[in-house]
């Protein structure tokens, strides 16, 4: 194993950069308040009652995530090239 290379020290420009970036990471943590996520939480309930009508009932309808490789990707062409010079 190569013996470890020292590290340079940050500029001072870095240093203030970082600085600020813990401090605005502190404010943002400070705001997270179980009565900040309590208010949020009955916003979203409010919302979710407020589009209701504009939800699509599931049970007339059928979903799934993957077609199970019914429907396969059109071949690439370089796909089709390689397979050309494989086949010579």
């Amino acid at each position: 194993m190569a013996p470890k290379k020292p590290i340079a020290e940050e500029s001072l420009k870095t240093k203030k950069a970082r600085e600020k970036l813990l401090k605005r990471l502190k404010e943002l943590d400070d705001k997270i308040t179980k009565d900040a996520l309590d208010k949020k939480s009955i916003e979203i309930h409010r919302w979710i009652s407020r589009h209701a009508d504009q939800r699509v009932t599931l049970r007339d309808k059928t979903i799934s995530l993957f077609d199970e490789n019914q429907n396969a990707a059109q071949i690439s062409q370089k796909i089709i090239k390689v397979a050309e010079k494989l086949l010579e």
